[in-house]
């Protein structure tokens, strides 16, 4: 009966552990089939994707930067084949030996060692790595030798920017580097492009325009094993080429000007009187932008780090210096239009014997005899310091403040292309209460009135100034990017119906009127009274056509070439009165302590198109060591003249 009872109760744990098993199989079952229904219907599309994600892969090629012309299509930055080394490192069983491998092949060196590690941390497993863009026909043949031994090494024939004319362009084009994390942060696309080995603008017009540069990037899908081996190309997708673009650079003109340059610092600059195109804007000492498309090396970079000169930088538009002399004209416009002077008034100029006194401070003539009984036209073409010292204290330097202004200076020119082009310095009283504060006295408006003090100007901005005067006083928009709207005849037909009305503007001069940044219409009308600009184009020509003209020994007799100009000496360190009585040649000074020489002119003559600027830092004086440059350029803008005009008709006509 016991023995029973026993087995009845085995039986019922038997049947209940039976039960329990089968309600586990059936809930197990459940999962299983609950599972499986995921996979293959509710998950199946993420799991597909998951799938081809680790089949095939995908490869970004660097887009082609679109070109840089000059005026006539000429190329100035291009795209040329080159020779690269990229890493699959997925591929890669030992990293360290690789590297090891490739160093005795291709010769890397130990910074470049280094940039490939810290380049590998930021990277995916799947990711591709640049070890070298920029090997030699011989180091990619000699790697493709060995490439059976070296598994995820790829050599790649690709594209990279080159600079036909080296450093002749390279303050005009700019140049291009590895991207950068700042770069990516500052604009979208660069973004959007970014794959290894992409070059992007890193000054000038590479950098103002990389948004139209860029292009887009191509694609490259493979089908990969189980080890993530490459067994076919499923697509390609081919980079596209960015927008090009052309300027308005002859491209002869400025490597004349550059040779022009040569061995020595400063700035050439030249534009259309008319049309604001900017023919040449030459800096030196320059540099070769090929030299940072792949990563400068560290000589290279500390010859141009360590150059008191400067290269990098872009003298034209980022060089601040005195106008010196160069200024006189404006002065002279800027008495004659508030009817401060009357120009047959005659001043006289004793020499250093007798200087100009204001306050019992002294102020010298550069003339060591003096100049005698000056009138305003001759003491501009014989660039006379005391009738300008008086001229000056006359006008007032708020007054001068609102025609430099309006002239173009203390203003940017072409910020929208060059991102460190520098503003300048237009002097007044409220400038120096606010920048200084402090009052402004009367002998600074004195030496402002020849250049000199707290005023600075760039090459570029003294180049707007002359074009300005030269077209008989019409506001005109300075570019560099070729622009196909603006109309040469257009421009000359709104300046002469203008110019046939000699009215008197009835509208106040006042600083009001002309802030420097107020929007205005190309072609508006500066001057207030046409026989002003036009006495100052005359005693211009006097001063570089007429016998003690500053610049008389650089004229040109020819009418083909004849110009007008005006000479300019900046001086960098105030001369002392025991200097003074040395009387020592610019030869015999210091080099950094010599004043920079500047020229300023406006040719042919008889019917201006073209204004020059010329800048010699340390150079001396004007005469001698900036007219004769600017003599040589005009004969060489000139010449092309005919080939710029049938250039521009013929691009309307494509327009």
């Amino acid at each position: 009966m016991q023995n029973r009872a026993s087995n009845v109760q085995k039986g019922r744990v038997i049947s209940r552990r039976l039960f329990m098993l089968a309600a586990a199989k059936l809930l197990l079952f459940a999962g299983i089939t609950s599972r499986l229904y995921n996979l293959q219907i509710s998950d199946r599309e993420k799991y597909e994707i998951l799938s081809d994600k680790n089949r095939i892969r995908e490869w970004k090629t660097p887009p082609q930067r679109g070109l840089i012309t000059d005026f006539y299509n000429k190329i100035l930055a291009d795209n040329d084949r080159v020779f690269q080394v990229h890493l699959t490192l997925d591929e890669i069983k030992n990293f360290d030996e690789t590297i090891f491998r490739l160093k005795n092949i291709i010769n890397l060196s130990n910074n470049e060692i280094r940039r490939i590690y810290q380049n590998k941390e930021r990277l995916r497993p799947w990711d591709t790595l640049v070890v070298s863009d920029n090997l030699n026909w011989s180091e990619f043949s000699k790697l493709n030798l060995y490439l059976h031994e070296l598994e995820g090494v790829k050599p790649v024939v690709s594209s990279s920017r080159y600079y036909p004319y080296g450093s002749n362009v390279a303050h005009v084009v700019g140049y291009v580097g590895d991207a950068s994390e700042k770069d990516v942060e500052r604009m979208e696309a660069i973004k959007e492009n970014l794959v290894p080995g992409l070059k992007v603008g890193k000054s000038g017009i590479e950098y103002s325009n990389e948004k139209a540069l860029i292009g887009k990037y191509g694609i490259k899908r493979y089908e990969v094993n189980s080890s993530g081996k490459r067994i076919s190309q499923l697509e390609h997708i081919k980079e596209s080429q960015g927008i090009s673009i052309k300027t308005t650079v002859d491209l002869e003109v400025q490597k004349f000007a550059q040779d022009l340059l040569k061995g020595q610092a400063g700035s050439i600059c030249a534009m259309d009187i008319y049309t604001g195109e900017v023919i040449t804007m030459a800096s030196s000492p320059t540099y070769d932008p090929n030299k940072f498309t792949h990563g400068i090396g560290h000589k290279d970079w500390g010859e141009i780090r360590d150059n008191p000169l400067k290269p990098l930088v872009n003298k034209s538009v980022a060089g601040l210096y005195s106008p010196g002399s160069t200024l006189k004209p404006l002065v002279a416009l800027a008495a004659l239009e508030f009817g401060t002077i009357d120009p047959e008034k005659p001043i006289q100029c004793k020499g250093h014997k007798h200087p100009y006194e204001l306050y019992g401070v002294k102020y010298h003539c550069w003339k060591k005899n003096g100049h005698g009984f000056m009138k305003l036209r001759n003491a501009i073409k014989q660039s006379c310091d005391i009738y300008f010292y008086e001229m000056a204290r006359l006008l007032g330097v708020d007054k001068l403040s609102i025609i430099a202004k309006r002239y173009g200076l203390g203003s940017n020119i072409l910020k929208d292309v060059y991102f460190d082009e520098k503003k300048g310095v237009v002097p007044n009283t409220e400038w120096k209460k606010n920048a200084l504060g402090k009052s402004w006295y009367l002998g600074e408006t004195v030496i402002n009135g020849i250049g000199q003090g707290y005023i600075q100007t760039t090459p570029l901005q003294l180049c707007l100034m002359t074009a300005q005067i030269a077209n008989g006083g019409y506001k005109i928009k300075p570019h560099i990017l070729y622009d196909k709207n603006i109309n040469l005849e257009n421009a000359k037909l709104k300046i002469a119906k203008q110019f046939t009305n000699e009215s008197i503007i009835n509208s106040p001069i006042t600083e009001k009127n002309y802030l420097e940044d107020r929007e205005y219409q190309l072609y508006e009308r500066l001057y207030k009274n046409s026989k002003n600009i036009n006495f100052i184009k005359d005693a211009m020509f006097g001063s570089t056509n007429e016998q003690y003209g500053t610049s008389f020994r650089s004229r040109i007799k020819d009418l083909k070439y004849q110009f007008a100009g005006k000479t300019g000496t900046s001086q960098v360190k105030r001369i002392t009165d025991a200097e003074r009585k040395l009387d020592l040649k610019q030869s015999q000074i210091e080099y950094k302590n010599r004043d920079h020489a500047l020229y300023i002119a406006f040719a042919p003559y008889k019917d201006p198109r073209y204004s020059i600027s010329v800048l010699i830092e340390h150079g001396g004086s004007g005469s001698k060591a900036a007219a004769p440059l600017a003599s040589k350029l005009i004969k060489k803008i000139i010449d092309r003249h005919t080939m710029r005009e049938q250039t521009r008709k013929a691009n309307i006509t494509l327009a």
